[in-house]
């Protein structure tokens, strides 16, 4: 009982964190950060999510205990450093779960590679065929990468392992990928997610999935440009983005340049140099007017920033429509973990993610 009390105190500092980020550039914007204004506002949301916190978020002691000990030792020597140097930890957490994929099971699906969505050589889609399909819900799977880099398949276990897990429990599995910054900029990565969503619709069928049932789960910049095509109307145009949810896993949900992300460069490169068009372009903004059902998630040792602002888009939910979306926190997980534990042992990430498809929130 004291770790769950712990766990949901630091998500609600993480939250309080985002609301008081936003209020401080709304205060210089405005140049009455200290009012009374600012102080009654901040007053007024303490009270409301005080109130929706405990009925709408989630603590998931994530089943790392049922990983091989090597794996679970190392994890917990990598968490409280993870962030002092993401460019270390990142590949060394891939590397430690490659080989334990490539033991999990695969068996029962059917895996058709490459198919072009589009022209462009990265505009490209894997399918995972459950055995006798048909009428299945579809699941995408967008990757992370900073928005400069990254693939539908990092190596021969990841990302395909998310896809797996999913495929073995009655889902129609697409592993897209999406072309990349600085190369192709804002909002090319919505722009092909959207492109992947119309490719579904008229291919599902054939591979066993209902074109009716899309829902899109992104990681780190992919869950950006899932959120981006589901909220933006610029974007997804009037006949809406035809998804049926989002799931976003510890997301760049801001554009933020700020000197001290390890990314902020990478920001630049796609969403361009001028700060003022970052919260235009930003889901924490084009959120509070979607009714698409969003699934949030974060973990205990993400990467710097994006546990605030995921908390932020949870915020701005909350308030915008008086009913919260559904929100995890990972405990024991970092940023790259949380997608690469889909299809081993620890299952919690992906029960949860099924249960919030089957349920619709």
């Amino acid at each position: 009982m004291e770790d769950r009390q712990a766990s949901d105190t630091a998500i609600f500092t993480i939250v309080l964190r985002a609301v008081h980020s936003h209020l401080q550039r709304y205060g210089q914007r405005k140049g009455y950060e200290e009012s009374i204004v600012k102080k009654l506002a901040l007053t007024a949301i303490v009270a409301t999510l005080m109130l929706v916190f405990g009925l709408t978020v989630r603590v998931s002691q994530a089943q790392i205990s049922r990983l091989p000990e090597p794996v679970q030792k190392r994890l917990a020597e990598i968490g409280p450093v993870y962030q002092s140097d993401i460019g270390k930890y990142i590949p060394e957490t891939f590397a430690l779960f490659s080989p334990l994929l490539a033991t999990m099971p695969k068996s029962g699906v059917t895996v058709t590679r490459d198919l072009a969505y589009g022209p462009d050589p990265k505009q490209k889609l894997d399918v995972y065929q459950p055995e006798a399909a048909t009428g299945l819900p579809v699941l995408v799977y967008v990757h992370g990468g900073a928005l400069v880099a990254g693939d539908k398949n990092l190596n021969a276990e990841i990302f395909g392992n998310v896809l797996y897990f999913f495929a073995r429990r009655g889902f129609l599995g697409i592993n897209t990928t999406y072309r990349l910054a600085p190369k192709h900029v804002y909002p090319s990565g919505a722009e092909d997610v959207g492109a992947t969503v119309k490719w579904i619709k008229q291919n599902a069928t054939r591979f066993g999935g209902d074109p009716q049932r899309v829902y899109l789960v992104g990681h780190s910049a992919g869950a950006l440009h899932a959120a981006t095509w589901a909220y933006d109307s610029k974007i997804h145009g009037p006949g809406g983005p035809d998804v049926a949810g989002i799931v976003l896993i510890s997301g760049r949900l801001r554009a933020d340049n700020r000197r001290d992300d390890p990314n902020g460069k990478n920001v630049e490169a796609y969403f361009g140099t001028d700060p003022s068009l970052y919260s235009a372009r930003s889901p924490v903004t084009l959120g509070a007017g979607s009714k698409v059902p969003t699934f949030i998630v974060i973990t205990e040792y993400d990467n710097p920033f994006l546990d605030v602002y995921s908390t932020e888009l949870y915020y701005n939910l909350c308030r915008a429509q008086s009913r919260c979306p559904r929100f995890t926190r990972l405990i024991g997980h970092n940023h790259i973990s949380e997608v690469a534990s889909f299809n081993t042992p620890d299952e919690t990430l992906g029960l949860e993610i099924v249960d919030f498809i089957r349920n619709g929130r």
